[in-house]
């Protein structure tokens, strides 16, 4: 029994990955038969763990024609940062009310030492994964597991049209088009933590998360030209 959970745990995490970045193409029929040789895995523990990739939100199944890659549309991507903002906002909120001076004190001195390395950082994944790490550590003031659970989830579902966002906005910032309101509005908001303000708390947080969300369309739009882009 540990053997086989271990398989379809090792299966699970590969093909979350696969499906976090992509791999598979938007609205495409995962062809189960060229996994099974590619991973090295018999079909049962690889149904498994699609089954639970579908759970989470990151596969579909269409009864009696399979699975398939979930789709990459502006208004899914909308959903799923309205999401984002309401498990946020009362994250904060219940923060605000339970978390102790100190709890949010290591939180300052996270986003402190993220400061440090946010503009000089070429690696984007790497930033990206600290921004995650930023927002996760402030739902986790609530003391709600569920929350900082459901936060990851969402996290790693817009993953990746949020690198795209990183990426869009370094290469502005090199033309001197624009600058990033990213670091701004994370000192806003947990200065407003720091102070207790709820409201202001709230706001800045919402702000900082619609902000990013108003753009879904353009970047769909740039997300499909680099999963299409030419191979040479």
């Amino acid at each position: 029994m540990t053997k086989r959970l271990s398989s379809v745990d090792r299966v699970y995490e590969t093909l979350r990955d696969m499906a976090i970045h992509f791999d598979f193409k938007p609205g495409e029929r995962i062809n189960e038969s060229a996994l099974t040789t590619k991973l090295g895995t018999s079909r049962t523990p690889l149904r498994e763990a699609l089954n639970r990739l579908v759970a989470e939100g990151f596969l579909t199944l269409a009864k009696g024609q399979g699975f398939f890659c979930r789709p990459l549309e502006p208004a899914k991507i909308l959903e799923l940062y309205q999401a984002r903002c309401a498990i946020e906002t009362e994250g904060i909120v219940r923060g605000i009310e339970n978390a102790s001076d100190e709890e949010i004190q290591a939180l300052c001195d996270y986003l402190e030492d993220f400061e440090k390395t946010y503009f000089t950082s070429t690696d984007l994944t790497e930033v990206l994964q600290q921004d995650e790490e930023f927002h996760l550590r402030l739902a986790a003031l609530s003391g709600n597991g569920e929350l900082v659970r459901l936060l990851s989830n969402l996290n790693e579902r817009i993953r990746y049209v949020r690198l795209i966002n990183f990426r869009q906005i370094r290469e502005q910032m090199k033309d001197g088009e624009k600058e990033d309101p990213s670091l701004p509005a994370h000192r806003r908001i947990v200065d407003a933590v720091k102070r207790r303000d709820t409201d202001a708390a709230v706001k800045a947080l919402r702000s900082h998360i619609e902000r990013r969300s108003g753009e879904t369309v353009e970047l769909v739009r740039l997300a499909y030209s680099q999963l299409y882009v030419p191979s040479y």
